[in-house]
């Protein structure tokens, strides 16, 4: 089955293909006029509290807004005012919110409302942390067996939307978002139709596209008004090469690059005729199923399948580094939030208890990133657990610490928090290496105070005099641990610290679980460059009685 094509042909009026690409895919949008500024964020959507703008696209605008009553983040969808006079679009923004209300699924973008406000409709959905599809396969190393799971939880949501009667007709890895857990999620379905329903038909001379043309079928491009779920299929079939191709296709499909047992599945998935496919992605779940369980899948492995394992491993291995759930400790409540960067980087922290009441927080990152980063930072969690033994005293952790980094052969440098809280005696002692700062924001106030106490990296220079910052903490003192970078290279953060200060300032008040959520979704917003490019923790201390 060693078959190749490139399905980017003419169209049926013989259109040439670079104009075909090029032209609108929804009819009454017009992309060669230049864009309006954005409007004014608005304060309240509905009964949804608006914190910031998301994306603008060229027929809505996404912010980012707070439930009223779970206070979860979640993503509001405004449907532009200019468009708000035109029938179709309106049609089909009112389309969209009724498909995603009806579908119920874990790979779905979940609904939580819809209805008008006084700029015009919108539609609350979930807000989900990750990144698309597109740029997971640019990006991200892909083994054989991870696309197939990606490509079958891809297909169970299309088998939920099938089963409810809609064609999603734009699906695409820009429409795929992969979740910080991995999990896959199906987006935007504006152009979403019910098999019942039809578009209104414009004639052939004026028709324009409905879809994104690289992943239509042939039938999609004639006529986008009559397609079906087969057509659903094609474009599956066409994320299913680019995920095991472990890149984009730019509309050339060479079935001879794939795993023989993949392509007997995209040879039919990909038929132009579309009652030559699989007429259901039942079907096609199971051709791709029992090509995952059986021996072709060892046999047919990628040539890039070992370094698409070994990153997978690694990332396996970050996550022990961290500790899943925050200890339980008497007068304490801890929050903590993180974020696994796309890129592969070792961040560690741990908790444990000192004698006389007092509890231990270490945060530490090695100066490598990737796969060497995460090495290198396991080797400095094991010397921490060793001194610990020796010493609590921060200074004299550090101390030492640092003696044998710059003497050992792995020529590291590594960022450092050590904070000690001790209830009994409410006080805290805090020493910082490399990072940033420790804030504290005392019991009925609103402005955070900065501790800081400004040492070099460890591992840089051996005969480092360290200071440490010893404060009170008193019952409803609140501390706020991170892992931001030092203020040296704050400029490449995309994060200023005003912006982390208003952050916390917005979250005073609030449980320390949901207090660091919310400073690290602010952060997300306003750094998202800096969110694929590293991890980053987050970790909230409350005194209580």
């Amino acid at each position: 089955m060693a078959m190749s094509w490139a399905y980017g042909y003419l169209t049926r009026d013989r259109m040439p293909e670079k104009d075909f690409y090029n032209q609108p895919t929804l009819p009454g949008l017009t992309p060669d006029r230049p864009v309006p500024p954005a409007p004014p964020i608005p304060d309240i959507i509905g009964p949804y509290k608006i914190e910031s703008l998301l994306e603008r696209g060229g027929m809505s605008i996404l912010y980012l807004g707070t439930h009223p009553e779970t206070k979860e983040p979640t993503t509001i969808k405004v449907l532009l005012s200019k468009y708000l006079s035109h029938a179709d679009m309106v049609k089909r923004f009112i389309n969209e919110a009724e498909i995603i209300a009806m579908a119920n699924h874990p790979n779905i973008v979940q609904m939580y409302g819809h209805g008008e406000w006084e700029g015009g409709m919108y539609i609350a959905m979930e807000f989900i942390q990750g990144i698309s599809l597109r740029q997971y396969i640019l990006q991200t190393p892909i083994s054989l067996a991870h696309a197939l799971d990606i490509i079958i939880d891809i297909a169970y949501a299309l088998c939920h939307l099938h089963a409810h009667g809609v064609i999603h007709r734009d699906l695409k890895p820009e429409n795929i978002l992969i979740t910080e857990s991995g999990a896959v999620k199906v987006i935007d379905f504006g152009i979403a139709q019910l098999l019942a329903e039809t578009d209104v038909q414009q004639p052939s001379s004026k028709r324009q596209l409905i879809g994104t043309p690289i992943y239509m079928s042939p039938e999609q491009k004639e006529n986008p008004a009559t397609v079906s779920y087969p057509s659903d299929i094609y474009s599956l079939g066409i994320i299913t090469y680019e995920l095991i191709l472990g890149k984009l296709s730019q509309g050339q499909i060479h079935l001879s690059l794939m795993p023989k047992g993949i392509q007997k599945i995209l040879h039919k998935a990909l038929q132009p005729k579309p009652e030559d496919r699989h007429q259901d992605i039942v079907d096609f779940i199971a051709e791709i199923s029992a090509y995952k369980n059986s021996t072709s899948l060892q046999k047919e492995k990628k040539v890039g399948d070992q370094i698409s394992e070994l990153a997978e491993n690694m990332r396996r291995a970050q996550m022990t580094l961290v500790v899943g759930v925050p200890p339980q400790w008497p007068q304490v409540d801890i929050g903590f939030a993180g974020h696994q960067g796309i890129s592969i980087s070792g961040i560690y922290y741990d908790f444990f208890e000192i004698p006389e009441g007092a509890y231990g927080i270490i945060m530490g990152e090695a100066s490598s990133k990737g796969a060497e980063g995460v090495i290198y930072t396991a080797v400095l969690r094991g010397m921490v657990r060793s001194l610990c033994r020796l010493t609590t005293k921060p200074v004299e952790l550090v101390t030492l610490l640092n003696d044998i980094l710059f003497r050992d052969s792995m020529s590291q440098l590594f960022n450092l928090n050590y904070l000690i809280i001790n209830p009994q005696l409410n006080q805290l002692s805090y020493i910082s290496c490399g990072y940033g700062n420790l804030w504290l924001i005392k019991s009925g106030e609103t402005t955070p105070h900065k501790i800081s106490t400004q040492n070099k990296v460890l591992g840089f220079a051996q005969e480092t005099e360290f200071i440490e910052v010893n404060e009170a903490w008193n019952i409803g003192d609140v501390l706020i641990l991170n892992t931001f970078a030092t203020p040296a290279v704050k400029s490449s953060q995309e994060f200023s610290e005003e912006q982390f200060e208003q952050a916390m300032k917005e979250s005073i008040g609030r449980p320390p679980q949901k207090q660091v959520e919310n400073i690290l979704l602010k952060a997300r917003v306003l750094a998202n460059k800096l969110f694929q490019e590293r991890s980053i923790s987050l970790i909230s201390i409350l005194r209580k009685e």
